[in-house]
């Protein structure tokens, strides 16, 4: 496995983000985190779709919507 699918666990992934594990379950729960593998009651993520998540939250003006940097 690759370094970019290496599965992390949620406090690695929170460090990643500097956000609190609480904000990740938070996240997970609304569905509006990075996707996330379930690898029985374990929790994991791949790096490679932690940093897709970020690719689509990058934007370069405020004045942009998320819709308008899909193009």
């Amino acid at each position: 496995m690759g370094t970019d699918d290496e599965l992390i666990d949620q406090r690695a992934m929170s460090k990643m983000l500097r956000i609190t594990t609480k904000t990740a379950e938070a996240w997970r729960s609304r569905g509006c985190g990075p996707r996330y593998v379930k690898v029985g009651s374990l929790v994991r993520y791949r790096k490679s779709d932690i940093r897709e998540w970020i690719r689509r939250r990058t934007v370069d003006s405020t004045s942009r919507t998320t819709s308008d940097t899909a193009a």
